[in-house]
């Protein structure tokens, strides 16, 4: 089995689990005293999505592997950094910006690899008044930890739905 076979593979066994627990658990587990993993996940988040929002490809393509994989349910499957960028650039930069709705982090270690994260995100217009809200969407982050480093390798946006002005 070739390695980004595997890779998919695994990455949507997680999924699969992370549906099947969040459907099946009565209460979602978000600490009341973030943990040090929590607090630095969250912290890469919002660097992340600083880049993301000022359009700082440079800065975005620091946080993500060659071979990010970006699972997405409106465009499907998009393989790689460069891929990823123009992306980017081509779709966000200037049109959209996103948040992530509070309270809905949760972090979870990932043995020996890194952690998952998992969320919803609220994206909007810049430029229209009050930024309306155009929708939201469920995600799902594998972040991969190498050599005292956090990079993003797989991504999962799901549910996008828009909001009611």
């Amino acid at each position: 089995m070739k390695c980004s076979t595997l890779y998919r593979s695994l990455t949507l066994i997680i999924f699969a689990i992370v549906l099947i627990t969040r459907g099946v658990a009565q209460a979602v587990r978000i600490p009341s005293t973030p943990d040090p993993l929590y607090q630095t996940i969250s912290l890469q988040d919002k660097t992340l999505f600083d880049a993301y929002n000022r359009c700082d490809l440079e800065k975005l393509g620091s946080m993500v592997t060659d071979d990010l994989e970006f699972y997405h349910d409106k465009t499907g499957l998009a393989v790689g950094r460069q891929s990823f960028l123009d992306s980017i650039k081509k779709y966000i930069c200037g049109k959209v910006m996103r948040e992530l709705v509070p309270g809905t982090l949760e972090v979870y270690p990932l043995a020996g690899y890194g952690a998952v994260e998992l969320g919803v995100h609220r994206f909007h217009h810049p430029g229209e008044q009050d930024h309306d809200v155009i929708g939201e969407a469920k995600f799902v982050t594998i972040w991969q930890n190498k050599n005292n480093g956090w990079k993003i390798t797989r991504v999962i946006s799901y549910d996008h739905a828009a909001l009611p002005n």
